[in-house]
């Protein structure tokens, strides 16, 4: 069935500026592996409908401070940024560069930006939230990661010879990754810079599971060549492995928070108030899992992340009642729903899964056509479109393109 476009624009930069030519314009078009794509529109209509939500994205959430440029987590009240958001807000700048020749400006003054905010620990990662807070401006892993991999975006784009050298600045970035927030003996994610390693609480076995970017892992492996980082994808896919494999779990979702518990050499859900809130749940961290682990099924074909992405998402396609739209937002590993509303950072990141199956072709056409013009906030509107870029064939890897 064909759904008209009713409001198409033409395929026009939204700036005109001085920034150089990109290697990879948006739209790009990569074939994935074993992939399907919304089938109710042509690719001319899933780019352009990408395109518009970026706009209104950039609109809404993107501040420009002088030669700085940053993401408020915020629409009205534009004060606070986090790390994560500058990570998206470079990652999503780099994919749209050729569409916005602003691009590679605005993607400059974000990481000027994270630059000028480091964390007090590791003073080249940048510090989770601005403005900073006394005793809390220390790292989270995620948003290193996403600028880090941004940054070989970017040396793709545009290459390393201009004002920044991109390359060289995501090398720092992943030699700090590495050194600061990855364990010595675990080869898992730390929570930042501030974890101790042997800590009581925290430490090198207590990790977050949105943090388990493992396409971003494989790329660094790549094109950083350090060895750790395929210890870093062992470790992680199985830890996810495992929570799905507990004899309790319903789901086979993960939580927000995971251990590694000693006496039964097993990983484990932490408590629920560990860190934040439902942290023994599937909640607004581990929303992100079938996104990122779905994401390097797509791109290097991975029977791993292929098989941890399907079992969540047969799960959910059960429970929901085959219907995007009945996904909740949260469950508990047995199953039972936390918030009964529905929330594109929930939905929108089993588009990638589903894109995955080709089984699920009327699923992904309804779910895309749900979430292709559904905007909320900063992190609903965020991980949406950065699912929507896969989803529709625009997101690619800078050491495979």
């Amino acid at each position: 069935m064909y759904f008209p476009l009713l409001f198409m624009f033409l395929f026009t930069p939204l700036f005109a500026g001085n920034s150089m030519t990109p290697t990879h314009p948006f739209p790009t078009h990569i074939h994935y592996k074993n992939a399907i794509s919304p089938s109710i529109y042509s690719q001319k209509e899933l780019d352009q409908y990408t395109l518009n939500f970026y706009r209104l994205w950039k609109a809404t959430y993107l501040v420009n401070e002088g030669d700085f440029y940053r993401i408020s987590t915020d629409k009205k009240e534009k004060s606070r940024t986090v790390s994560e958001g500058q990570g998206y807000g470079m990652l999503i700048t780099a994919f749209f560069a050729g569409a916005d020749l602003q691009a590679q400006k605005i993607f400059d003054g974000l990481f000027r930006f994270t630059k000028a905010h480091p964390s007090a620990i590791c003073h080249t990662l940048m510090t989770w939230q601005v403005p900073e807070k006394k005793g809390e401006s220390d790292s989270a892993f995620d948003g290193d990661a996403d600028i880090a991999y941004a940054l070989l975006l970017a040396d793709k784009q545009w290459g390393s010879n201009g004002k920044i050298n991109y390359k060289k600045e995501a090398f720092k970035i992943l030699d700090a990754i590495l050194n600061y927030t990855v364990g010595k003996k675990s080869y898992l994610p730390l929570l930042g810079d501030w974890v101790d390693q042997n800590g009581k609480k925290y430490n090198q076995y207590t990790t977050r599971t949105s943090d388990f970017m493992i396409s971003h892992f494989r790329t660094f492996a790549r094109i950083h060549k350090d060895k750790r980082w395929s210890k870093v994808i062992a470790a992680t896919q199985t830890a996810l492995q495992q929570i799905q494999d507990l004899p309790d779990n319903k789901s086979s979702l993960v939580s927000d928070f995971i251990f590694y518990d000693t006496k039964t050499k097993h990983f484990k859900p932490t408590t629920r108030h560990f860190l934040e809130e439902e942290d023994d749940s599937y909640y607004y961290n581990a929303c992100r899992v079938p996104w990122r682990v779905g994401t390097d099924a797509l791109l290097n074909n991975d029977p791993v992340s292929r098989r941890i992405t399907q079992k969540m998402f047969y799960w959910v396609w059960l429970s929901s009642g085959k219907k995007p739209e009945y996904i909740k937002s949260g469950y508990h590993l047995d199953g039972k729903p936390i918030g009964n509303y529905p929330s594109t950072a929930f939905i929108a990141p089993f588009g990638v899964a589903a894109k995955n199956n080709s089984h699920m072709q009327l699923f992904l056409d309804v779910l895309y056509d749900y979430i292709k013009a559904r905007h909320d906030n900063y992190y609903e509107d965020s991980i949406n479109l950065l699912c929507q870029l896969v989803i529709t064939n625009n997101y690619w890897d800078p050491a495979q393109n």
